[in-house]
């Protein structure tokens, strides 16, 4: 709660301050991509798809392909049946997808489009070929963020395509299932990293490692190679376990997949930080994995690092806002490195943020201001009643860190005014490294620039 009234912001600094809250649609887009050889379909006017497709071309630095039923005003008032089934005509014509992902935005939902009822008609009347797959997931921006349209999406997969195995393959090398959540490309590959390391054949859904990092050839592929496969998506009921990462982003799709293939299944925080991947290595091991000697030793290295900066860490005072399961994770790292977190904020709906964050800071969450479905309107406000000494956000959160002269480490989704972010992973013990080094090279430059002459040292 604001303890002051907050000095006033400048009309043209609160402009430009973007809501926290993101459409929907976004996040379907981007699980859809993580399938091997799928288009992400928007089910909506043209405007719609061309906002999400350039947002997440720039987060990405890759370019993203989605196609879209190109609403006009006919379609506004009449429905958008005939634009979704000359839609799937057309991309399976000219662009071969195996699965087509519709996702709905608001001027469909609202007009009341029966996807399923479409996509039935699109199967009796052979638009859809034999042996591809039209999926959808609902997400209208004025429900929930893109979060919310990532969770559906994730959904939608297991809905379509997972289904009970009786007889699960008899095999040393075990098949464990997991939910990435929300993040980057470096993330999903740094996760399976480890689990495989553990003893695991891993199925990971969505996954857009190789796809939204793709390497550059030379040669323009509409599907790169990386991505989970429809046939790995089908034999998802083979799984020993699935984990879950990222309670907002992943629980959803985990507990559809438990009661269609009676998969168990555990949630767990994204594992950003040193406890929050000490909890995944132990998931890893109660599955009946084993941990490696070189996993033990990047341990190590994280927590030979976290003695080295504690007293450039110890008692500073962090704002953090982004997506819930990212901020969540942070807010505990945070702690962990000796920080205060005096702001912690996200866009995403959901009274478990609140719960989840209250739980982390223990008796230290009265001192800390913590604020669901809110936007960096009211963090800006905060900030300026209850300074800090590091800020950790979005690229939007830019804005804020200039006004108020304030490091700024950028983090999440999106990233539009920096590089190489998609291919350096913040989750796991290597992830964590990464972050302490961002981390510490923020604090440390400020060190640097507001000290006097006689205490500008070589080492710090």
């Amino acid at each position: 709660m604001l303890t002051e009234t907050p000095t006033k912001i400048s009309e043209r600094t609160a402009l430009r301050i973007n809501p926290a809250k993101t459409c929907q649609p976004i996040g379907a887009m981007y699980a859809a991509s993580g399938i091997h050889n799928c288009l992400p379909y928007s089910h909506g006017s043209q405007g719609c798809c061309s906002y999400h497709r350039s947002h997440l071309t720039r987060h990405f630095k890759e370019p993203f392909m989605a196609a879209t039923s190109s609403f006009t005003e006919g379609a506004s008032v009449f429905g958008g049946q005939p634009n979704l089934l000359q839609g799937l005509r057309t991309v399976f014509a000219a662009y071969d997808p195996d699965v087509v992902a519709v996702n709905t935005t608001c001027l469909s939902e609202t007009i009341g489009d029966d996807i399923p009822q479409i996509i039935g008609e699109a199967t009796s009347s052979g638009i859809i070929p034999e042996g591809k797959f039209v999926i959808h997931a609902n997400t209208p921006s004025y429900d929930g963020s893109h979060i919310t349209g990532f969770s559906n999406m994730c959904v939608s997969m297991v809905k379509y395509f997972a289904k009970k195995i009786e007889d699960k393959p008899d095999t040393d090398t075990p098949q464990l299932n997991i939910l990435p959540g929300f993040v980057e490309p470096s993330d999903m590959r740094e996760t399976r990293k480890l689990a495989e390391a553990c003893g695991f054949k891993v199925t990971m859904f969505p996954d857009t490692a190789g796809v939204l990092d793709a390497p550059q050839t030379g040669k323009f592929e509409m599907y790169p190679s990386g991505g989970v496969t429809v046939e790995e998506l089908q034999n998802l009921g083979a799984g020993v376990k699935t984990l879950a990462l990222g309670p907002f982003a992943s629980k959803e799709a985990a507990l559809e997949l438990e009661k269609r293939a009676e998969v168990p299944q555990e949630v767990l925080d994204l594992p950003i930080g040193i406890a929050a991947t000490d909890r995944f290595i132990s998931a890893l091991q109660a599955a009946g994995g084993e941990v490696t000697p070189e996993i033990e030793n990047q341990r190590g290295q994280l927590v030979d690092l976290m003695c080295d900066v504690q007293q450039h860490f110890y008692n500073k005072r962090v704002a953090i806002s982004g997506d819930p399961d990212n901020v969540l994770s942070l807010t505990e790292f945070c702690r962990d490195l000796g920080m205060i977190p005096v702001h912690i904020l996200t866009g995403t709906p959901g009274k478990a943020f609140g719960r989840k964050a209250e739980e982390i800071l223990g008796d230290k969450a009265d001192q800390t201001n913590i604020e669901g479905e809110k936007d960096l309107f009211l963090l800006h406000q905060l900030i300026k009643n209850e300074p800090v000494d590091l800020l950790i956000g979005t690229t939007y959160s830019k804005y804020i860190a200039r006004a108020e002269d304030v490091p700024f480490v950028r983090f999440g989704w999106p990233i539009l005014d920096r590089f190489g972010h998609a291919l350096i992973p913040s989750v796991g013990y290597a992830g964590a490294i990464q972050l302490i080094a961002k981390m510490s090279d923020a604090l440390l430059d400020r060190r640097d620039r507001d000290c006097t002459e006689y205490e500008f040292e070589l080492v710090l």
